[in-house]
């Protein structure tokens, strides 16, 4: 076993490519929202190339920079609230489907003191109502954190009110992720089985960051 994640006071994990393999799901379910609300194929193709590129990144900033920037319409709040119900309505089915990561239990156990919180670029009541139907609720006594807020904010606002204790770990698989942790004060882990980040070898050796396949790692 990694014997210093018994030493975390708060362990953070993102959601989508960590806890869930579900990157792929929500990146077909972006392609599915644009051509159903009338997208052509580039266009859609444009939505999800820029999801891609910003992972961990809220659906909200991704919809408000769609509708400027490659439908060239206005981001009104109207406008954004019919794509992200259409892009919840696609997901609804699949993020009930999708493989849970292996040795979630194990790693609960062998870090019985550690606050256990997911932090996610996804809906925040999208992921309460995820977790709590899938029986994950349970397992992350810090709480389930989401868009709208950003992870910046969410991180900030949790350090300062108590909830986030340091020493701290954050385990996830983007860029953005990496980049929060490190604001935050975090230490990291970038997990690769189900990364969207091409260059994930280039990224992680370049910044010095701990790399593991998956959680279950941690525990062996």
């Amino acid at each position: 076993m990694n014997n210093k994640i018994q030493e975390y006071k708060s362990i953070v994990f993102d959601c989508d490519g960590v806890i869930l393999d579900s990157n792929v799901v929500k990146t077909e379910a972006y392609f599915r929202t644009a051509k159903k609300l009338g997208a052509t194929d580039e266009q859609a193709q444009a939505l999800v190339d820029y999801h891609v590129k910003l992972g961990g990144i809220s659906r909200y900033h991704k919809f408000d920079y769609y509708l400027r920037e490659i439908l060239k319409q206005p981001a009104t709040k109207e406008a954004i609230q019919v794509l992200l119900d259409e892009f919840a309505h696609e997901l609804e089915i699949e993020l009930m489907e999708c493989e849970i990561a292996s040795g979630l239990q194990a790693l609960r156990e062998a870090t019985p003191n550690a606050k256990w919180s997911i932090l996610s670029g996804g809906d925040q009541q999208e992921i309460r109502t995820l977790f709590a139907k899938r029986h994950l609720a349970g397992f992350f006594n810090g709480g389930l954190f989401g868009s709208p807020n950003n992870k910046d904010e969410v991180l900030a606002r949790e350090k300062a009110n108590g909830n986030l204790q340091f020493p701290a770990l954050f385990i996830g698989d983007s860029k953005y992720d990496y980049e929060a942790a490190s604001r935050a004060g975090l230490d990291f882990i970038f997990v690769t089985d189900w990364t969207e980040v091409a260059d994930w070898r280039e990224f992680t050796k370049a910044n010095k960051i701990q790399v593991m396949d998956n959680i279950s790692d941690l525990i062996r």
